[in-house]
C-alpha cells in the first residue's frame, strides 16, 4: 500500500457454536459499517474504486486453520482485499453449553480486526 488513509477497528463475536470466521466476518463488519468516506473517489487515482487497497489484519484466538478468509474478504464491497491472521483475541466463557445453537463448549470466540485502505 503506497499511501494508507484510514484505518478502522472492529470486534466481533460468535456466542454460541464456537465459529471463528462468524466472529472474524462480525469484527470487520462492526469496523467498517460506522464510516462513510465520501471523498474517497477524489483521491484514488483513476477515480475509481478498483483502485483501492484494502488490508484486513485480525487477531484470532485459536481454530485458524478453520477461518475461511473468503468469507471474510465478501465482507468488503471494494477494492484489492488482503488479509493477515494474527495470534490474538480471546476466549471466554458464555457459562452455558446450548446443544441447539451447535455449541462444542462453553467458549466464546472474540476476534479483532483491524481494517487499514488506502492505495
Amino acid at each position: 500500500m503506497e499511501k494508507l488513509l484510514f484505518i478502522e477497528i472492529g470486534m466481533g463475536c460468535d456466542l454460541h457454536g464456537q465459529d471463528v470466521t462468524k466472529a472474524a466476518v462480525r469484527a470487520v463488519q462492526n469496523a467498517i459499517h460506522h464510516n462513510s468516506m465520501p471523498g474517497l473517489l477524489e483521491i484514488l487515482p483513476g477515480g475509481t474504486l478498483d483502485a483501492m487497497k484494502v488490508r484486513v489484519r485480525l487477531a484470532v484466538p485459536c481454530d485458524k486453520d478453520l477461518l475461511d478468509i473468503e468469507q471474510v474478504k465478501a465482507v468488503l464491497p471494494y477494492g484489492t482485499v488482503t488479509v493477515e491472521v494474527l495470534d490474538g483475541g480471546m476466549l471466554t466463557t458464555s457459562g452455558i453449553v446450548l446443544p441447539d445453537k451447535a455449541d462444542r463448549n462453553d467458549l466464546i470466540y472474540i476476534v479483532n480486526a483491524s481494517v487499514e485502505v488506502g492505495y
